[in-house]
């Protein structure tokens, strides 16, 4: 686990396909997972944060308890469409690291729609780990193709995180960990690990 560079992608996937997930309250999740896309409520005018590690999306909505993230929805989401995002994408926060400047930063998050934080990856007790994994929020007109054609099928998952969260609450691990999808290094484009500030393994 030291290995683990400080910041990777890392998710389920396929040659064609990346699993991300989102967590919403029933108004939204029903029509999504009815139309196998995002349809009203859900809002194309509003940035949408997608996060292909499972147990970060439990930590951020509480294992499917907190208000209005009551279903979790797991993504099969277009690779192209996700590395793109990525390659036009600015971190959400200035980092020396990868901008010459501020200025540099605050120019690039005029012209582009797509933000992206690193936040500590987490444990099956939510505790946070030494590495980080993504978010990515997706904006402007990308939320359209995010909702409507890039998004290849929309499953509620909810019954899965309440059975995980469970066996965690019982102190029972290694069969929670079972349940856990498989998610391995995603290998970004150049460009895309560029602008995000991936590490390099």
């Amino acid at each position: 686990m030291d290995q683990i560079p400080a910041r990777q992608v890392r998710a389920a996937y396929d040659d064609d396909t990346i699993i991300v997930y989102q967590a919403y309250a029933s108004a939204i999740a029903e029509p999504a997972v009815t139309a196998q896309a995002f349809v009203p409520p859900f809002k194309i005018e509003r940035m949408t944060w997608i996060k292909p590690s499972f147990l970060w999306m439990m930590y951020r909505c509480g294992w499917a308890t907190k208000p209005d993230q009551e279903r979790v929805l797991a993504i099969q989401l277009d690779r192209q469409f996700f590395d793109r995002c990525l390659t036009n994408a600015t971190l959400s926060h200035y980092d020396r690291d990868i901008y010459a400047s501020q200025v540099q930063w605050s120019r690039r998050k005029k012209q582009t729609h797509v933000r992206v934080q690193w936040d500590p990856e987490r444990d099956l007790q939510l505790n946070p780990l030494p590495w980080r994994s993504i978010q990515i929020g997706i904006g402007g007109p990308h939320v359209r193709d995010y909702a409507l054609t890039a998004t290849r099928s929309v499953t509620d998952i909810t019954g899965t995180v309440r059975k995980v969260r469970q066996l965690v609450v019982d102190g029972e691990l290694t069969s929670a960990q079972s349940l856990l999808p498989s998610e391995n290094p995603y290998d970004l484009p150049p460009e895309a690990a560029a602008a995000v500030g991936a590490s390099v393994a």
